[in-house]
This record gives C-alpha cells, structure tokens and sequence, in this order.
C-alpha cells in the first residue's frame, strides 16, 4: 500500500507560511537544501529543479497533494503547475481555472487519499496546508518537519485547530544542518 508523507517545513514555533501565505522566511539556501536537492529531490517544484539542471526520479513520490492556498503561493510567479513532475491534487470548495495536468476537486480528502493508497504506485506528498494536514491526520503514515532556526510569531499553523486528541509518533530520524535546520522524521507509533 501507497504512504502518506507531510513533509514540510515548519518554523520552531509551529507556522508552515505567514500570516499572508507566504513562506519566504525560510532560508532556500545552506546544506539543508543540498540534501534536499539529493534526498527528497521529488518535493522540489519543477521550475526549480529547471534553473538548476535537475530532474526529479520520483524515487519517493508520484503524487502531490494540496490545499488551494499552498498551490496559489506560486501563481503571483507565473507557477501554475508546480510539480509537474507528479500528479497534483489541489483541493478546493470552488470552482477555479487550473492548468489540466492539476486534478482540482472537492472531494472528501480522507476518501481520495484512501482510494489513492489503495491504487498502485509510489509514494503520496501532502505538501501542505495545515487545513488540509488536519483533515488527513489520520491518514498520514510519515511526519517529515524541517524545523527551521526562526520564530514567526503567527501564521498557517503546522495543523489546523483540531479538538484534544494526543496521537504519539516514533521518531525515526533526525538530522541536524549547519544552516541550523533541523529535520525530524516521525511515524506512527
């Protein structure tokens, strides 16, 4: 069976964006993006991958999921398709214009990732947002958190609210960069 990774970065006190959705104060460079770009190539978007001569393997994933607000980050930079190297889901409650190779729905994302999983093939991103990884929480199989060195103060948090309910993770890994980045690895315990 297909696993559900949110793998993400996230701020020591726990926002994924600001409070406008933006995601610029995470560092896009140190040692920590080095590894991404050799580790988790698949998560870069594929503009990126283009300025620097890569090309994503689709080791770990062939799926992409996202909320709207995290798909709609790119498009004030022209990105209308940002893994074009996967297949992408975007989840919305309204109709929109996507480019045709993003599958945008409305769907019960507890049902479509289910169905997803149980279809064959490689890994499922959920790339974020919070909303959306609330939903998903207990559907997701790996918790991937590159915890950056800085504290926003507010923004889109890590989950959602969601009501009391501790769920306890097996950390798995654990990786310090010089650049200060932290990333945790967790499964379900």
């Amino acid at each position: 069976m297909r696993e559900l990774t949110y793998f993400v970065a996230v701020s020591l006190d726990g926002y994924i964006a600001a409070p406008d959705d933006t995601f610029d104060a995470f560092p896009v460079q140190g040692d920590h993006i080095d590894w991404i770009f050799r580790e988790w190539v698949d998560t870069v978007p594929t503009p990126g991958l283009e300025m620097v001569g890569l090309k994503a393997d689709n080791s770990r994933f062939d799926t992409a999921l996202m909320g709207w607000k995290t798909y709609a980050a790119g498009l004030p930079h022209g990105v209308e398709s940002p893994y074009q190297h996967l297949r992408q889901y975007v989840f919305s409650r309204q109709a929109r214009d996507v480019p045709d190779d993003i599958v945008l729905t409305d769907r019960d994302p507890v049902r479509l990732v289910r169905e997803l999983k149980a279809e064959p093939g490689g890994g499922i991103w959920l790339t974020g947002g919070g909303q959306l990884a609330s939903q998903l929480v207990d559907e997701i199989d790996r918790f991937v958190f590159k915890v950056n060195p800085l504290l926003l103060g507010s923004g889109i948090p890590l989950f959602a609210d969601r009501p009391y309910d501790p769920r306890t993770l097996t950390q798995v890994a654990s990786r310090p960069f010089e650049s200060g980045v932290v990333v945790n690895e967790y499964v379900r315990g």
